[in-house]
């Protein structure tokens, strides 16, 4: 299960509408800054194909400048072949 950590850039003014954006995704939390345009962002997905399908829903959002992951974590143990 991967959870990772973001910081989103919304563009200039439209904040609110990407933290409503991105609250639609049921995967998010959403932490808005006080006085910039970035919000904070907590996912939890099931797996990587979920997590790469989230990230590119995150980026498609008209309301968003930039997306940077700051943290990741996964239980999922890769194998060695």
């Amino acid at each position: 299960m991967p959870i990772k950590s973001y910081l989103v850039i919304a563009k200039e003014g439209f904040k609110e509408e990407a933290r409503k954006d991105i609250t639609q995704l049921s995967e998010c939390e959403v932490i808005p800054s006080e006085n910039k345009n970035v919000l904070a962002i907590i996912t939890e997905t099931s797996d990587e194909e979920r997590d790469k399908e989230l990230l590119k829903r995150l980026n498609s959002l008209e309301t968003i400048q930039m997306v940077t992951l700051v943290a990741a974590f996964s239980d999922q143990i890769d194998t060695i072949h």
